[in-house]
């Protein structure tokens, strides 16, 4: 099959009424990739920062070179970063340093958070409660039970829903998202990943957005536009957008 444009990717999603996308980095690769993206279309932003995975690779001047581009003027967050304790592609200790390193920067420019966090929710919440607090935490595909739930509503923090919460085992996410309120929900793609029901399988994208809310809409008695005006409100507050 052939790859879609970006134009394409982008154009399919306006249609379906999603007009604004943060693109997530990685690494510095990615980052200097996403940078370039958002000043080619003006309705995507970025988010600078190295996932836990490549937090092998974040020496000192990776540090210095990522805190240059936090402060491009369509950067709207640091992630994703965080602890990934299920593939450990980076040493568990490594990526505690890393984190708490870029949980700093977060700090010093006053940047919204996106965590990642598989397998190391205790570790995460440790490291969150020493440097995080009252700043705004977006729990990127949340995978934690409710107990862990309810510390982040507790703490302001957001939860990034996603394609996962149209799969027929998402028994534990579906009982969060009926506990939680709306208004600590945020919409997510994943992208390519993690595509929601019907699609799985094919490459995931911001037009499957609404798929994610029609399932939250059900779960929480709501409307569709119930879920797109509360979250897009969320969103808007979170990153600074308008």
């Amino acid at each position: 099959m052939m790859k879609r444009g970006l134009k394409e990717v982008i154009d399919d999603a306006r249609e379906k009424g999603v007009n604004k996308i943060i693109t997530i980095g990685v690494d510095l690769e990615s980052c200097k990739k996403n940078i370039a993206i958002a000043k080619r279309f003006d309705n995507v932003y970025t988010a600078i920062g190295f996932h836990p995975h490549d937090s092998k690779k974040m020496k000192e001047e990776e540090i210095s070179l990522l805190e240059e581009m936090l402060t491009y003027s369509k950067n709207v967050a640091i992630g994703e970063i965080g602890l990934d304790f299920y593939y450990n592609h980076s040493n568990p200790e490594i990526q505690k340093e890393a984190f708490r390193k870029q949980l700093d920067l977060a700090n010093k420019y006053d940047l919204p958070i996106i965590i990642h966090d598989r397998d190391a929710h205790q570790d995460t919440v440790k490291i969150l409660a020493e440097k995080a607090r009252g700043k705004k935490v977006v729990l990127h595909c949340f995978s934690g039970d409710i107990h862990m739930a309810k510390w982040c509503v507790e703490e302001g923090f957001y939860f990034g829903i996603g394609g996962v919460i149209t799969f027929k085992n998402a028994h534990i996410l579906s009982k969060v998202v009926q506990e939680i309120p709306l208004e600590s929900i945020l919409l997510e793609t994943d992208s390519p990943y993690l595509t929601p029901h019907p699609f799985r399988g094919k490459p995931n994208e911001p037009q499957y957005i609404p798929l994610i809310a029609e399932k939250i809409a059900q779960l929480k008695g709501k409307t569709v536009r119930d879920i797109a005006q509360i979250s897009t409100e969320n969103a808007f507050q979170v990153f600074g957008l308008s």
